[in-house]
């Protein structure tokens, strides 16, 4: 089981996916143990489209699983922006995941705040007070947003909610949903992925730069554990000094 705070992987598409099935079935096994199910919170973008066929056919009951999403954008289902759709067609149902453990955040409601209050009142029915996902799987972009956090946001400050309503992102689509950077960093566990040469800046910035006020350096701080899965090229400006572990079969202890 992956116990330690911080793991590095730095691998090819490949590698990475396994080593990504790997942490997800250890994660369920701790979780499934602890408390009967694991909670986790899906991305979209690249991180879905290139892992989630993948994390379909591991070797998981899934209605010991409860899923819930890191943020959606204010687009119907069918949309191909739609983070829940593209989770749908790549992943839940190809894992035919019981429709009952999928909770999706309704960022198409016409009151994107009263979607954001009524999401966390799902995550509190479910997980309990406080709302502790056991895993929060994340992408990250150029700028260094996670979820619909980015830098400089509102958002980005909020302390006392588990899910905020932004109607006004930086990029297209406007209209979002997201989880709160304590409600990410409150997850047993944070996984970071990145693919390619313009992610390479901001992970600089959360693996190596204690003063990043970029949102992935936020939630890497705060995080119980994290684990940051990069190729070759997003890894390209890490320095020397950090020790990478190549593959999926071994890991640092980093604590």
């Amino acid at each position: 089981m992956l116990l330690w705070h911080r793991m590095l992987v730095v691998d090819n598409p490949c590698g990475l996916a396994e080593a990504l099935v790997a942490l997800f079935e250890a994660e369920w096994r701790r979780a499934v143990a602890a408390r009967g199910f694991l909670a986790v919170a899906l991305p979209g973008g690249s991180v879905a489209s290139a892992f989630f066929p993948r994390l379909a056919a591991a070797a998981i009951d899934w209605s010991r699983c409860e899923f819930f999403w890191g943020d959606e954008r204010a687009v119907p289902v069918s949309d191909p922006a739609s983070n829940y759709g593209l989770a749908r067609s790549l992943w839940l149902d190809p894992a035919g995941v019981p429709a009952e453990r999928v909770h999706r955040m309704e960022a198409d409601a016409p009151d994107l705040e009263r979607a954001a209050r009524a999401y966390s009142e799902t995550l509190l029915r479910v997980l309990g007070v406080p709302p502790c996902l056991d895993l929060a799987l994340l992408g990250v972009g150029p700028d260094g947003h996670v979820c619909s956090l980015f830098p400089g946001h509102p958002a980005l400050h909020e302390r006392t909610r588990w899910t905020a309503s932004v109607p006004d992102a930086p990029k297209p689509p406007a209209r979002r949903l997201t989880l709160t950077l304590p409600a990410l960093a409150a997850a047993e566990r944070v996984a970071i992925v990145a693919l390619g040469r313009a992610k390479a800046r901001v992970l600089r910035a959360a693996l190596a730069e204690p003063e990043s006020e970029l949102p992935v350096a936020l939630l890497a701080r705060r995080a119980r554990r994290v684990a940051f899965l990069l190729d070759a090229d997003a890894a390209s400006l890490l320095p020397q000094g950090l020790e990478l572990v190549r593959g999926a079969t071994r890991e640092r202890d980093r604590s």
